[in-house]
């Protein structure tokens, strides 16, 4: 009798295992991509933490896919990835799918990491202490993260509200980690448009002076008049019509992990995210996300409302836009997000 229930067990386990590699090898069959390449402006910047967390956590094993993660100096730099073909999807800013198709290139945003851009404009408080009004900026030196990225569009929409053109000023790229503290420290710059955890560390000294923030909410309607989708996972067009099983799996793996960002406490992101990311100051860089969080989305679905507050932001320091039919309709989809809340909840 024991033998026999010791081979039916044997026989059960073999079967258990036949099954789970057969749905395996059918799930993998089923991704048109296995192997997708994601291009990021700044990893270590809370704008991309979902990304990180689903790195992280294993959420894109878990869908199935190998995903391999390439960090440049700022969204510009991920963005010419994507069109340079050494990148299939970019963790970047929404803005950049309006100007791509001003550029008769359309490329789509499918997940909404951030609903709130996050970033914060300042002005040196060594080189400019004496500083009043935007136009004391004309002639200046501007760090952003690389030039072309959302950390300068955002600087030329608040230097275009205090009447300064682009061209008044000098953009200088300065990454997102320790070249941007050191430049603005050694005097290489007078103002900043940066992001966390950079930003609270040079407010932590009074080394900036903030014009405008936008890392909540409020502040971020306030700016821009509306909401403003800011950090997306998008990719080309015809990219989500010929991996539609990919691109899903992507959504479910970066909506899982804003799920988990809506439930995890300062203590839960630092035992995820790489030492590295902190600058040095853990203490700092969790005080930095309790200010940060509500700028997260909390599923990656985009209002109906962002497109058109992104494009009238570009419109107001890029004229030529307003020649351009721009189907904003095309700029972004919640099609997959919608499928991956059903079946995170």
């Amino acid at each position: 009798m024991k033998i026999r229930l010791k081979k039916f067990a044997a026989i059960a386990g073999m079967t258990a295992i036949g099954i789970l590699a057969t749905s395996s090898s059918a799930w993998a069959q089923a991704l048109e991509k296995q192997k997708v390449s994601i291009a990021v402006g700044g990893k270590n910047l809370f704008y991309y933490l979902p990304l990180t967390i689903a790195e992280q956590l294993g959420y894109f094993k878990d869908e199935g896919l190998q995903v391999e993660i390439s960090d440049f100096a700022g969204g510009a730099k991920a963005l010419q990835a994507l069109v340079g073909g050494s990148a299939d999807v970019v963790s970047g800013a929404f803005e950049h799918t309006i100007n791509m198709q001003a550029k008769n290139q359309v490329i789509t945003a499918f997940v909404l990491q951030g609903r709130a851009p996050q970033i914060v404009f300042g002005v040196s408080s060594k080189t400019m202490p004496n500083y009043k009004s935007i136009a004391d900026l004309k002639g200046k030196k501007i760090g952003v993260t690389a030039p072309g990225s959302s950390t300068n569009i955002v600087a030329n929409f608040v230097l275009a509200k205090g009447g300064l053109k682009p061209s008044d000023v000098s953009f200088i790229g300065v990454g997102t980690a320790a070249g941007a503290l050191s430049a603005l420290r050694s005097g290489q710059i007078d103002a900043i448009s940066n992001l966390d955890p950079v930003v609270t560390m040079l407010q932590q000294k009074n080394e900036i002076k903030v014009i405008a923030d936008t890392r909540t909410l409020k502040d971020t309607n306030e700016l821009f008049g509306g909401p403003m989708p800011a950090a997306t996972l998008y990719t080309t067009e015809a990219f989500l019509k010929k991996n539609p099983n990919t691109s899903q799996a992507l959504t479910n793996a970066m909506v899982r992990a804003l799920h988990w960002l809506q439930k995890a406490g300062p203590s839960d992101i630092v035992k995820v995210v790489p030492e590295s990311y902190q600058l040095g100051d853990r203490a700092l860089y969790l005080e930095t996300f309790t200010k940060v969080r509500e700028a997260l989305s909390p599923d990656g679905r985009f209002p109906e409302a962002g497109a058109q507050t992104a494009l009238k932001t570009l419109q107001a320091f890029e004229p030529e836009l307003s020649g351009k039919n721009i189907d904003l309709s095309r700029t972004f989809t919640n099609e997959l997000v919608a499928k991956a809340n059903a079946k995170v909840k």
